[in-house]
């Protein structure tokens, strides 16, 4: 079993409240979870109207296709927001 996990830190300059923030959020974290089946939420930040930092994880059989997956739902992130990518950290358990 191989379990990817993976938390990005997003900066969206345009918000100017947590209403706008959570409806931004709420409006991509469902459009990954559908398209990938994955587990994903904010994580930190959640009471700084411009900083997202999300989480998410995978579980799969290879390194290989955890490493793809990441970089699929990365990918996919970046495509469906405006916000800018600040950083990213990811990390592959294997045979734990």
């Amino acid at each position: 079993m191989v379990v990817g996990m993976c938390k990005l830190k997003l900066y969206a300059p345009w918000v100017h409240s947590l209403k706008e923030k959570r409806m931004i959020i709420r409006s991509l974290l469902g459009k990954v979870r559908s398209k990938f089946s994955i587990s994903i939420a904010e994580v930190e930040a959640m009471d700084v109207h411009q900083t997202v930092i999300i989480g998410f994880s995978i579980v799969t059989n290879e390194t290989k296709a955890a490493d793809a997956i990441i970089n699929q739902i990365i990918g996919y992130i970046e495509e469906n927001t405006e916000a800018d990518l600040l950083d990213i950290e990811r990390e592959i358990i294997s045979d734990f």
